[in-house]
């Protein structure tokens, strides 16, 4: 399943307004890293719905020369080009689902009118869900995790975690997906620790 990030309907009009919003009102400042926790829940094809807790920790955001060298890797060679390039780099914070953590490779921020919208990409799956259980065999080539949170300036935010996908980057730039089994974690109650 193909899934595009930060360009849907509700990021464009999210950045379109944010554009405006920024000529006319002060920006709320933003820390250097961040913490937030949030509810993840997941319905399988089959009915079947579980739930987890989730922290996410950034301790580092991606620079533009980051962000450039991902897409000349994934430019290169795909998800397997990203995962080596991701795997040299050293942790910039970390994604956990109940008790497991991931080390988080690249996280990006971007600021939109209502909050800002944080993506990690982690170099290694979350976990790989499929048939309704989450120890499922894993897949060639559904190397990476990959979150997006919704952080809202007031009150909680939501967001999507893939635990195993294949990204690349589509004709405008953003980060589009395909992930294992068709099944994301919905977040919900992002909030800022």
């Amino acid at each position: 399943m193909h899934r595009h990030h930060t360009t849907g309907i509700r990021w464009t009009r999210a950045l379109c307004a944010a554009s405006l919003v920024f000529a006319i009102a002060p920006a709320w400042a933003l820390p250097p890293s961040e913490t937030l926790t949030a509810q993840a829940t997941v319905k399988t094809a089959g009915g079947a719905t579980a739930s987890a807790p989730v922290t996410v920790v950034v301790d580092r955001f991606a620079t533009d020369a980051d962000r450039a060298a991902l897409k000349a890797a994934l430019a290169r060679g795909g998800t397997a080009a990203a995962r080596a390039w991701l795997a040299r780099r050293g942790d910039a914070g970390t994604v956990q689902v109940g008790a497991r953590r991931t080390a988080i490779k690249f996280a990006s921020r971007l600021t939109t009118a209502a909050g800002h919208l944080i993506t990690v990409v982690t170099a290694e799956p979350i976990v790989f869900l499929g048939a309704g259980l989450p120890d499922a065999k894993p897949r060639a080539g559904y190397d990476l995790g990959f979150a997006t949170l919704e952080v809202a300036a007031s009150g909680p935010g939501v967001g999507e975690l893939l635990a195993a996908t294949k990204i690349r980057f589509d004709e405008q730039g953003a980060i589009a997906t395909e992930d294992y089994s068709g099944v994301s974690m919905q977040l919900s109650n992002v909030v800022r620790k």
